[in-house]
């Protein structure tokens, strides 16, 4: 577009500057008539046929200059025109309909929508993230979804929602999130989502009930269902692909707890154009390689796990605040705790410190330590992670441990 200014921009002025010759001579000082009455007078002797022939041969030159600009100047405004219709009618889209090039997911009326969330009622909100609130929708056949409503937010909010989009019909694993539709109103998106009875990670451990529901095995299982899920994108799909926000808020649990990845806008391929890519992530879950110097790998996902399941482990938020201007991270702050044996069962979230094992305990401990590590190769590899971790959920819940007590999957509440 902007080469296409470079032309346009000197053919106006050259357009322009022919019609004021042309319309006001007396206001050019080298109108057509202007310049015969000097070759007269600079030329005595000159044949007045040859003037004439002069004369009309650049009327000839000047007429053909303003045709031929003239031409070029309309088929430029056409073909601009064509592009601004264009962008409009697939930028914009008419009410309730939904676009059609984004992958094979299927694109759900607004009107469907409207109906399944009683208008989107408040009574029907399960969730209110940065960029918009997540209803529950219940549609005709009794399935229930989650909707996400994403108000506009910006060339930056629109890539991620095509690429959420994008990415979600590659993707199928029973610890990756399911996307059943999307559409698009003016500038509203909606994402229309499994539905994930328990909500996310974050709300467990961190709203009112403290974590009350998640015992020490359910904690261990949530862990491997992660793993797992990030394995899938770091080993089986080719190019490897990074999920680059992973925190506890985008991991979501159904009514049996397992879990699973959501929130894909940032997710890249890896081995892209990465210095190309904008940086981005969560504060607390960022690995320092990549928010020092934008250095992306697999890696960057296992730091942001290991975060996660110190998140498991302790209770803690991945930020605390310490006062009005000051906070601590929960890596900075966990790290020597874990490191010290005598320490270690003290910094357990008080929810599940008299339900763990201690030997499992010390294992976990270890696991997140080398996840968070700040330099990325004494990190392991996430199948080494999960590896290391199945041995410590029961059989029940798709571990290998085998327990002779009855497994309770839920605790009597208590206060951290």
């Amino acid at each position: 577009m902007n080469n296409l200014h470079a032309i346009l921009i000197p053919m106006w002025v050259f357009y322009f500057l022919f019609l004021m010759i042309d319309a006001r001579p007396e206001l050019a000082g080298f109108s057509i008539s202007h310049m015969v009455a000097k070759m007269e007078a600079q030329s005595p002797g000159v044949p007045e046929v040859i003037r004439v022939v002069h004369h009309q041969d650049l009327n000839k030159r000047i007429l053909v200059a303003l045709v031929v600009s003239s031409t070029l100047l309309g088929a430029i405004l056409l073909f601009l025109l064509c592009v601004w219709i264009y962008r409009r009618r697939t930028s914009k889209l008419d009410d309730g309909e939904c676009r059609k090039d984004l992958g094979s997911v299927s694109m759900i009326d607004y009107k469907l929508l409207e109906a399944a969330t009683d208008n989107f009622s408040k009574s029907n909100v399960l969730d209110e993230g940065s960029t918009g609130h997540v209803y529950k929708a219940r549609f005709d056949d009794k399935m229930l979804a989650a909707v996400k409503r994403i108000e506009y937010g910006g060339l930056d909010a629109e890539r991620e929602f095509e690429n959420e989009v994008n990415w979600l019909c590659k993707i199928r694993h029973q610890n990756v999130i399911k996307l059943l539709g999307h559409c698009i109103r003016d500038e509203t998106r909606f994402l229309v989502y499994e539905m994930m009875q328990n909500g996310s990670l974050e709300s467990q451990l961190h709203g009112p009930s403290h974590g009350s529901a998640l015992t020490w095995h359910l904690r261990m299982k949530i862990a491997v269902d992660i793993a797992r899920g990030l394995e899938y994108l770091h080993e089986h799909r080719s190019p490897p692909v990074v999920h680059r926000d992973l925190k506890s808020s985008n991991i979501l649990l159904d009514s049996d707890f397992n879990a699973k990845l959501s929130d894909f806008g940032l997710t890249v391929n890896l081995g892209a154009q990465n210095k190309n890519i904008k940086l981005s992530g969560t504060l607390g879950y960022v690995a320092p390689e990549y928010l020092l110097d934008g250095k992306l790998t697999d890696k960057s996902d296992v730091y942001a796990f290991g975060v996660v399941l110190l998140e498991l482990l302790t209770g803690k938020k991945p930020v605390e605040k310490m006062g009005p201007t000051q906070s601590q991270s929960l890596v900075s702050w966990a790290i020597p705790q874990l490191s010290d044996r005598s320490k270690l069962p003290k910094v357990v979230d008080p929810v599940i410190r008299d339900t763990m094992d201690l030997k499992h305990l010390y294992q976990v401990a270890a696991v997140a330590v080398l996840c968070v590590q700040s330099e990325p190769s004494y990190r392991p590899l996430v199948t080494d992670v999960l590896h290391s971790l199945i041995p410590l959920v029961p059989v029940e819940l798709g571990g290998s441990l085998r327990i002779t007590e009855p497994l309770h999957l839920k605790e009597p509440s208590s206060t951290r």
